[in-house]
């Protein structure tokens, strides 16, 4: 009996190529960045680093600067990473991009895992209350069921 080994490659079987991680500067997004970039050591995997600004329509009539304000978490959000990096190089190597999408928290993650080709999504546990009755945004993406979902408290 001859085995026959396929040499095509499908998405997810050789471990995580991609590691998408869900980052809005809370601790528990936060915690959730810190154990994907260990995922992403250890299968030598990129990983990509996602914001989602929040677009609100009613702040532009209230007159609130939205966009400067998320564009400034975004940025520490960055600093934050390239220092926890520059701290840890040498130690630990991670292949790491940041990118920032806008919209909703689900579907800008949705949206990120997508054109980034994911083979894992980490985010962090909701620390709202109101999201154990309407669903956080990691519930929704599990029960989107495209991609492994990994929930950090």
């Amino acid at each position: 009996m001859t085995e026959h080994h396929s040499s095509a490659f499908e998405r997810g079987t050789d471990g995580p190529k991609v590691i998408v991680v869900g980052v809005d500067g809370s601790d528990s997004s936060l915690r959730a960045a810190a154990y994907a970039g260990g995922l992403a050591r250890r299968q030598r995997a990129l990983l990509a680093v996602v914001y989602v600004q929040p677009v609100m329509a009613a702040s532009s009539v209230l007159g609130v600067p939205v966009a400067e304000t998320t564009d400034e978490i975004a940025e520490d959000i960055v600093a934050q990473i390239r220092d926890s990096a520059e701290r840890l190089r040498g130690m630990f190597d991670v292949r790491w991009e940041f990118h920032t999408f806008r919209g909703d928290p689900y579907n800008g993650l949705v949206r990120a895992a997508d054109e980034l080709k994911a083979d894992a999504v980490v985010v962090g546990a909701s620390e709202q209350a109101g999201h154990r009755i309407v669903g956080s945004v990691a519930v929704r993406l599990v029960k989107a069921g495209r991609w492994p979902v990994t929930v950090v408290p």
